[in-house]
């Protein structure tokens, strides 16, 4: 296996773990945001984590927390 085989693989990774603890949806996000309106403001991460969660606990449909 080549460097570039072990990069390639590695990026593979990386993507898949960035989808799958939801870590690029701030990215999909922002670029959303700034392709629909470059003069928008766009939530900081922190806020839009924060405002996925409230919506996330809020929805019926995703359950809901005891505690």
């Amino acid at each position: 296996m080549t460097l570039s085989d072990v990069r390639r693989v590695a990026g593979r990774i990386r993507w898949y773990v960035r989808e799958l603890t939801g870590e690029s949806a701030y990215d999909r996000y922002a670029e959303h945001a700034r392709s629909r309106d470059p003069q928008a403001l766009v939530m900081s991460r922190r806020e839009f984590e924060h405002s996925r969660t409230d919506a996330r606990e809020a929805d019926p449909r995703e359950g809901f927390r005891c505690c």
